[in-house]
């Protein structure tokens, strides 16, 4: 630090809000507005490092206090009469801000000058405005003789009030100044001594006390310290040296001060935690005494009850250990105490799990169970065989290890009510747990109990529901888990579904083993892609395509019909629906591979029923009782006896109320009734052909997760340059397979008779615009290359494609057939819509020992190896410029 300062007669004004830079303090400070920008600019930024400022405190007119003197209106020469009431917006010590720019402010009439030791300027985004970060040094103190406005901001004409030389040596010759400055250096030795043992520093300081002159030691060390205004205020007017190191060493006594009540205050908190233990060994004697007096709390009786509880769960042995442990643990805690709820539901939790606790099992019986299982679903040949065999094994091996099972299938096929199925047939428990959307692995393997609201994971949880170790467990929907920065629920079941490593599963929240090996799990999926391959390997997958008519027709009279009767509080005897109306409204109002539609549309029949019957109903009941042809009416009263009234109780069979208020005849449902309650129909046979009347247009088949469906290939041509456009909501994969078809077509148009010679352009002076219907529905896969060609084919020869024939199969560039997936579903969907042949790639001719032969029996099943072959079977009379072909 300089021991003199040449200070200029004028000094640009930096205005210090209710904060005093003291000399020798460093300060840091974030300038924003426009005048205090300004300033920066002009008087530090463009100077470097030779630039000085006015540091000048200002106060807000509501906080004046008659302490220190203050240039305000009224006041001082004419000048500051005309300028001391100013409009500026000012920092704290850490940012200038212009937000109260329009408050009265009043200047003190001493500062400080200082100087930059960093200056870093910025620009904020994206309002370009440009900002400065200063680092300020207080140099020596200063009097305001004259306030004044340059620009934006404020100067002043300044005179020093720093001692000079000869002026400071005479002082410190004085005693009282002797004095004052042992006295001070005495203080401020003790508190950098007592700042050393807590916080292990002070050798800087220690250097300050002897090499710095006490009169600035006074400022630098009151500037560390966290005062009020008012006191900094005051060691700023303090001029006097004598003065200035009175004023520091009271305010350096009383921040020693502080720091030794915080010192006894930390010791008697210490002291009290000693106390708490002393309490605690208290409150156990006093419990002790409360035993010996029979006035336990109920509290008490809960734990002893909580121990029995844990005694008569069969825990194995190491498991007990680690439980018993804890309960000790929680017997030593208090009520009140953080962490005793959340153990005392962690011990509730392994006293209710089923640790050894298994449902008693039916004696297998292979032909009931079959019979069972035949009266629940209808059809399934392939997975009811798959149980059968399992149960079978079951019957030689009791201790064989877990079945897991995943049906995969489209909606509405029977998947879970097959797995409920399985629970009934071996009289075992039934748990599901519900997987789709499930994107957190402490879902499956809970959350570690050091978290707020933790709790185990679902599979631990069912368990703990059914009370038993050996249930059927359905995880349902287990092709649509997800993942995110919380875990992969997919990757956590791999443990839960392989039989080596489940016996030792880990749940996060029970932090001990438990055994999975008993439990029968079976998954239940639309489709299998999504599924990991290593999960998916661990289970075996059982397929359930979609039913066929003739299926789904069975299904409605023995499960669907006595269902929605039961449901709508109805019987036969209020509503028939004979086969035929069911027959129609399954080709004429649904065409899914489930039979969750059909369902709804027998209950929308069931409800319109429901309504007239009980029309009906409150007719009788009105005109008297005489009326009822009920025979328990009349048996009541052939008697002789008075009857004011029959009560008939809530509990007596559904079809003995029902005789009570029979109607003269049962409500059958024709085709006008469907057509009046479910409209008009959505589906006829006459769809393929009405959308195929025109040349460019061909009939597809695909698969969906709902199982397969009939897809329609429009393809039309227009003036343009040559260009292919396709729409639909097309994928990729799809795009692709129209760009081979296209190529295709053109490499072999004269040879296909499309175009009178070789090397005619088909697309010269035309685009080609193909479509796929439900643009809605996005759309991908190679099985729609053979149709897309025959559309394309169709297009250009002008020729109509048979409106009963279906299609399916990829195709190569040089125009070879290869075989396709979902074959099963696709022929079923055919089959559906009322379609007769079906063209399949040649290598599919295996995938047609899964298809039901009622069905093969209605279709005509077309074989091809090459794209000429395909041809040839689409459309009538074979494929007319077949002579022209070389291939």
């Amino acid at each position: 630090m300089a021991e003199s300062i040449d200070l200029p007669s004028r000094l640009a004004i930096l205005p210090f809000r209710n904060k005093v830079l003291l000399p020798g303090a460093i300060i840091r400070i974030r300038c924003t507005s426009p005048a205090s920008v300004k300033l920066v600019e002009q008087e530090l930024w463009q100077r470097e490092e030779k630039g000085l400022i006015g540091i000048l405190p200002v106060r807000d007119a509501a906080e004046i206090k008659p302490v220190a003197p203050i240039m305000s209106q009224g006041e001082g020469t004419d000048s500051l009469d005309q300028r001391s009431k100013v409009q500026g917006g000012l920092s704290d010590s850490h940012k200038l801000d212009v937000k109260n720019q329009h408050d009265v402010v009043h200047w003190h009439n001493r500062g400080v000058a200082a100087r930059a030791l960093h200056l870093s300027r910025g620009v904020e985004k994206p309002s370009g405005r440009v900002t400065y970060i200063v680092v300020l040094e207080g140099l020596c103190r200063f009097s305001v003789q004259e306030l004044s406005k340059r620009g934006t901001y404020h100067t002043a004409r300044i005179s020093s009030l720093e001692m000079t030389r000869t002026e400071m040596e005479q002082v410190e010759q004085d005693p009282d100044f002797i004095m004052l400055s042992r006295q001070f250096k005495a203080t401020a030795m003790e508190l950098i001594s007592v700042l050393e043992q807590k916080q292990k520093t002070g050798g800087r300081t220690k250097v300050l006390l002897e090499t710095v002159p006490v009169h600035k030691l006074a400022d630098i060390f009151v500037a560390s310290f966290e005062i009020s205004f008012e006191e900094q205020l005051s060691m700023l007017d303090s001029v006097d040296p004598k003065v200035r190191l009175s004023k520091a060493t009271e305010l350096v006594d009383r921040h020693l001060q502080s720091i030794r009540v915080a010192e006894k205050i930390t010791q008697k908190v210490e002291g009290q935690l000693s106390k708490s233990q002393k309490e605690f060994l208290l409150r156990q004697q006093m419990r002790a005494i409360k035993e010996e007096l029979g006035d336990n709390d109920d509290d008490e009786d809960d734990l002893a009850a909580l121990e029995r509880k844990m005694q008569s769960a069969e825990m194995p042995q190491n498991i007990w250990k680690h439980a018993h442990r804890e309960l000790r643990r929680l017997k030593k805690m208090q009520p009140q105490q953080p962490g005793y709820n959340s153990s005392r539901a962690y011990l509730e939790l392994l006293a209710d799990l089923p640790w050894q606790k298994a449902s008693k099992e039916l004696e297998l019986d292979l032909r009931a169970a079959q019979e069972h299982l035949d009266s629940d679903h209808y059809g399934l040949v392939k997975v009811k065989q798959r149980i059968i065999e399992y149960l079978a094994v079951r019957k030689l091996k009791p201790d064989a290890r877990g079945l897991v099972l995943c049906f995969v299938g489209p909606p509405g096929v029977g998947k879970t009510s097959l797995a409920s199925s399985i629970a009934s047939a071996l009289g075992r428990k039934f748990v599901r747990i519900s997987l789709g959307g499930v994107k957190d692995e402490a879902d499956i393997r809970g959350h570690r109990r050091t978290y707020i609201g933790s709790m185990p994971g679902r599979l631990i949880d069912g368990l703990k529901r059914v009370a038993v170790c050996n249930p059927v467990m359905l995880l349902d929907e287990i092709d649509k888990t997800g993942s995110d920065v919380r875990g992969d629920p997919a990757s956590a079941l791999l443990e839960v579904l392989d039989p080596e490593q489940n016996k030792t599963f880990n749940d996060h929240y029970l932090n001990v083993p438990f055994d999975l090996s008993k439990v029968i799990f079976v998954a239940t999926a639309n489709r299998a892609q999504p599924i990991p391959p290593p999960l998916l390997d661990r289970m075996e997958v059982i397929e359930l395509p979609g039913y066929t008519p003739e299926e789904k027709l069975k299904i409605a009279m023995r499960h669907l019909i006595p269902r929605v009767l039961d449901q709508h509080g109805l019987s036969s005897e209020f509503l028939q629906i004979p086969e035929g109306m069911v027959q129609l409204v399954i080709q004429g109002y649904t065409r899914e591979a489930g039979v969750r539609s059909l369902e709804r549309n027998l209950a929308a029949l069931a409800r319109a029923a429901a309504v007239r019957v009980a029309e009906q109903e409150l007719v009788p009941l009105n005109k008297g009782v005489q009326e009822l042809s009920a025979p328990l009416i009349e048996n009541r009263l052939a008697g002789g006896a008075e009857v004011e009234m029959e009560v008939i109780p809530m509990g007596v069979n559904n079809r003995h109320i029902s005789n009570t208020f029979r109607i003269t005849s049962p409500l059958v449902v024709d085709e006008a009734m469907i057509e009046k309650v479910l409209g008009p129909p959505k589906f006829d046979g006459r769809e393929a052909a009405d959308r195929v009347a025109n040349p460019g247009v061909s009939v597809g088949l695909v698969w969906t997760t709902f199982g397969g469906e009939v897809q329609f290939v429009e393809a039309t041509t227009m003036a343009g340059k040559g260009e292919l456009h396709l729409t639909g909501q097309l994928g990729d994969v799809i795009k692709e397979s129209a760009q081979i078809a296209l190529t295709w077509v053109r490499a072999r148009a004269a040879e296909l008779g499309l175009a009178a010679a070789e090397g005619i352009n088909l697309l010269e002076g035309r685009d080609i615009h193909i479509h796929f219907p439900a643009g809605a529905v996005p759309k991908d896969g190679p099985s729609a290359g053979v149709t897309l060609v025959t559309a394309l084919v169709s297009l250009f020869s002008q020729k109509r494609v048979r409106s009963d024939t279906a299609m399916t199969g990829e195709m190569t560039l040089r125009g070879l057939v290869l075989p396709v997936g979902g074959i099963k579903d696709k022929i079923l969907a055919a089959h559906r819509c009322g379609i007769k042949r079906v063209i399949l790639p040649e290598r599919n001719m295996k995938d047609l020992v899964e298809v039901p032969s009622s069905v093969l029996a209605n279709l005509e099943i077309l074989l091809a190896k090459r794209m000429e072959d395909v041809l040839e079977q689409a459309f009538d009379g074979g494929c007319p410029w077949r002579q022209h072909s070389k291939l």
